[in-house]
């Protein structure tokens, strides 16, 4: 009992951190109040969340007691999250201890693994709580009545438009996921396009969309790495790659752009849409460590000079970040919906994980916790273009 004692004592006093919002903690069947005022929300603990594993890491131990059900959250959960990234500068973290999350291999094989372990969690899972478009992307709020389908019609039609495509010309998306753009660009524009990823789920489902709008020979999909393309002799007028950054890897970062450059055409247009950090430190080991292996988000710093060091010119740099938010918390509450089928298929533990992603996600782009950006930028100078965005 005294023992149980020190480690409830603990956890007070490590929660005690956390104190610029006000909040209740039961344990053990008493209850306490943390920070000044009314209490926001109440996290209630039914198993003890070991103190070598917080001073490890807060995010991790906190994270994963949270799939285990040891925690609970009574109240909003977002709002919760919110209040708790807000002090992140709080929280505990022994890089040395988690490198191996924190720093996974960059190297091409490693990383067709780390995506497939996201993306071909399989199309039926995505398809219960993404829109229509199958669109796993931040989406565009045009108007404040758009729904999620109209939103993500937004952003690509948006997307295309920065684009400035004419008939004929042929488009790159890097990253693909599962065609909605290249074949929305191919129908209202004419365009050639030619996609690549590294998800056999997405690719199957490529396959079906173009094959039912009768794009067989207009749309091209190939299970492919984007550094693998220019040993195809190809080349393009336009390259977009969307959500894809991410998954690309610090140490990757001039390749990347190096790549893009040499399979654009002189003049060509770029454009990048990308989650971006405040800085160039690694953190985030829960979600490293359970939903995006090998996931890095680059600042917008980074971009911007290779960018330049690759022979780009940016023309404009746009923040999505409230619409990622929207997007995000529309997921979420489709994700609530299709708790039960979800456990079905998978377990509890996977359902918590999920609602912690998607609310922890929304909360992060809500507080600015985290960003996104769209960077348009030509290969070389190019004075053909409109003036205005």
């Amino acid at each position: 009992m005294h023992f149980q004692k020190l480690m409830d004592d603990f956890l007070l006093h490590y929660l005690n951190h956390f104190d610029k919002h006000c909040f209740n903690v039961k344990l053990h069947d008493r209850e306490y109040t943390i920070g000044q005022g009314e209490p926001e929300f109440t996290v209630i603990v039914h198993k003890d969340v070991p103190k070598k594993e917080l001073l490890e890491s807060t995010e991790l131990a906190l994270g994963e007691a949270y799939m285990r059900g040891d925690i609970e959250i009574e109240g909003d959960l977002f709002h919760m999250l919110c209040t708790f990234l807000e002090q992140a500068d709080r929280f505990s973290l022994d890089r040395k201890g988690l490198r191996n999350i924190l720093y996974m291999s960059e190297k091409k094989k490693d990383q067709a693994k780390e995506v497939s372990s996201h993306y071909d969690l399989g199309n039926e899972f995505y398809k219960l709580w993404l829109d229509p478009t199958m669109s796993y992307s931040c989406a565009y709020f045009k108007h404040e009545d758009d729904t999620l389908e109209q939103a993500q019609r937004n952003k690509v039609d948006y997307i295309l438009e920065k684009l400035y495509l004419k008939e004929g010309m042929t488009l790159l998306d890097i990253g693909c996921g599962w065609g909605f753009l290249l074949i929305e660009a191919a129908k209202k524009y004419g365009v050639k396009g030619y996609g690549c990823t590294l998800s056999k789920e997405q690719w199957k489902k490529g396959q079906e969309r173009i094959k039912a709008e009768g794009l067989e020979g207009q749309v091209q999909i190939e299970l492919v790495d984007y550094r693998d393309l220019e040993d195809k002799g190809l080349i393009f007028d336009r390259i977009v790659s969307v959500g894809m950054m991410e998954h690309v890897g610090r140490s990757n970062y001039a390749t990347y752009m190096e790549t893009a450059n040499h399979l654009l055409k002189d003049g060509g247009i770029f454009l990048l849409h990308t989650i971006t950090g405040h800085d160039e430190v690694v953190s985030e080991p829960w979600i490293r460590k359970y939903i995006f292996p090998g996931g890095t988000l680059p600042s917008l710093r980074e971009l911007v000079s290779h960018a330049y060091d690759a022979d780009f010119r940016v023309l404009d740099v746009e923040s999505l970040r409230r619409h990622y938010y929207r997007t995000l918390m529309c997921w979420y509450h489709n994700f609530l919906k299709v708790h039960d089928v979800v456990a079905g298929w998978k377990d509890e533990s996977f359902v918590r994980m999920w609602d912690l992603y998607l609310a922890g996600c929304a909360a992060a782009f809500y507080i600015g916790y985290i960003d996104i950006h769209q960077v348009l930028m030509t290969k070389g100078n190019n004075n053909e273009l409109p003036m205005t965005r």
